[in-house]
């Protein structure tokens, strides 16, 4: 025989398409030639597979090989080909049957001892499998544990060449699964360790019940940085169906922890302010790689220090925060990437960044303008709260243990509660939560205001105070509010809460409405 085929997997951004590894040998001058799309990782492959299968105790085949990647315009990337090219490169040769391998996708990147190592990607590669029809995949032992989080497919790991050689003709078994891992332990940030700041915490407590974005403006040490790293507390844990989008984007990045279980916390994302435009929205040579906006997809993305980012960094955010992913297009094709977050803005007021306050600020009006126009108009206008912290005062900080903040488990289940009534309310429409309303729709009867509701809202957009963006954005926040307060639609009171979140002087908060 000198042709054989080998099912495999390839990646296009987060989608995964099955490929058939096709092997043609013939007389001819000794060589091996790799057809398909292959990209320069996937075209060193003839290299390692050759060794691999030396120092696997097999003979190398002294003609001319051809490899096909079928769909043949399908993009080619990475090494997990090797294992499926070895086993059809063998088969063709005459020296394995295929019939075991009839039906089976096969995965995996070969060291050049025969050893068959870990690949990033393995859940969207798996679950292409799964949508193809296909029952069984052969993955590295590596990956077993995160293949089988994809249900409906039959498991077998693999840890060299020489045991997947040895299971072809009879001689040998493949490895099950490892079991599953324990659930990991939260990391402990509880909204209780904040001290003082009742506007923030409060504005906290809505963006988690709505899905909504956040700024915030303030001296050092007035818990800026806190306050965002707790939301993902008080945010509800990941249905089925988000936390495989969220674990199959961080097993493309090679993210996923070692013990493989479905991420179920929404992820947290806080990028160094030097962070380029492609390590935050994505890119790279190639097909383009998630940036840290869809590593948090259906989490948080915290912009700390955000006026130190660059200025086409910052704007590069303004599709994604509308449309909920990320199009980056390149010379061999365009990638999607999902980036459907919760962006968190934190800023100081000014560059000297006075601690105690505006009264000690010694910068000039021209540079705190200039300070702050990195965080431009458009892209303010796509966040919907927007507060400005004080600092903290002797009397907050120094709380006695009699009267303690109120802790992230208790804001979740206010959170939760509110969005079983936003879920219940938008289920029709197939929307979750009231980040994702149209505004349109909110305008329209039967869930549109009345005008004295609205009449404070209306005479700021006719005077350009603001816009038709933020009319709807605050129309959100304001069902949002009225979830929070046990309200089947909102109140004028609510409305108003609405607006001081988007658009007030954020005075400190001493008690919730």
């Amino acid at each position: 025989m000198s042709y054989a085929r080998v099912l495999c997997v390839g990646l296009v951004g987060v989608r995964g398409h099955v490929v058939e590894v096709e092997a043609d040998l013939s007389i001819g001058l000794p060589a091996l030639v790799l057809t398909g799309l292959p990209d320069a990782a996937l075209h060193e492959a003839r290299d390692r597979v050759r060794a691999a299968i030396v120092n696997s105790g097999e003979r190398w085949p002294n003609r001319r090989i051809t490899v096909n990647l079928l769909p043949a315009t399908l993009p080619k990337q990475g090494s997990a080909f090797d294992l499926a090219i070895a086993v059809a490169l063998l088969a063709g040769a005459g020296e394995l049957p295929l019939a075991p391998m009839e039906g089976v996708a096969v995965l995996g990147e070969l060291g050049l001892d025969g050893t068959v190592r870990p690949v990033r990607g393995v859940l969207p590669m798996v679950a292409a499998v799964a949508a193809a029809g296909i029952t069984r995949v052969v993955v590295p032992l590596g990956n077993a544990r995160e293949a089988t989080l994809v249900p409906g497919l039959t498991v077998q790991a693999v840890d060299s060449l020489r045991r997947l050689i040895g299971y072809i003709r009879g001689e040998s078994e493949l490895l099950p699964p490892p079991p599953p891992a324990a659930d990991p332990v939260p990391d402990g940030a509880d909204l209780a360790d904040l001290a003082g700041q009742e506007m923030g915490r409060y504005a906290i407590e809505v963006a988690a019940a709505g899905g909504h974005h956040m700024s915030m403006l303030g001296p050092p040490g007035a818990g800026k940085t806190m306050l965002a790293e707790r939301l993902p507390s008080v945010l509800p844990r990941l249905d089925d169906t988000s936390a495989l989008e969220v674990t199959a984007l961080h097993s493309i990045a090679g993210l996923l922890p070692p013990d493989g279980q479905l991420i179920r916390r929404p992820p947290f994302q806080a990028p160094h302010h030097s962070a380029s435009t492609a390590a935050l929205i994505g890119g790279g040579s190639g097909i383009a790689r998630p940036g840290a906006i869809s590593l948090a997809h259906r989490g948080v993305l915290l912009l700390d220090e955000a006026p130190e980012f660059a200025n086409a960094t910052l704007q590069a955010l303004r599709q994604p925060l509308e449309s909920g992913r990320v199009v980056l297009a390149r010379a061999r094709g365009s990638t999607e990437y999902p980036a459907r977050v919760q962006i968190v803005v934190a800023a100081n007021p000014c560059p000297c960044a006075a601690s105690s306050g505006d009264q000690y600020c010694q910068c000039t009006a021209l540079a705190r303008r200039r300070y702050l126009s990195k965080l431009s108009g458009p892209l303010l206008d796509r966040i919907d709260i927007q507060i400005r912290l004080r600092p903290v005062r002797a009397a907050q900080l120094m709380t006695s243990s009699s009267d303690p903040p109120e802790s992230s488990a208790h804001v979740a289940g206010r959170v939760s509660a509110a969005r079983q009534a936003a879920e219940a309310r938008w289920a029709a429409w197939g929307w979750r939560i009231n980040a994702d309303v149209p505004g349109p729709h909110l305008r329209r009867p039967p869930f549109r205001l009345s005008a004295r509701q609205t009449a404070t809202l209306r005479a700021s957009l006719d005077r350009g105070s603001l816009s038709a963006r933020g009319f709807d954005r605050i129309l959100r926040l304001a069902w949002t509010v009225a979830d929070l307060s046990g309200h089947t639609s909102p109140s004028g009171s609510d409305v108003d809460e609405a607006a001081q979140l988007r658009m007030g002087d954020a005075r400190d908060r001493q008690t919730r409405p």
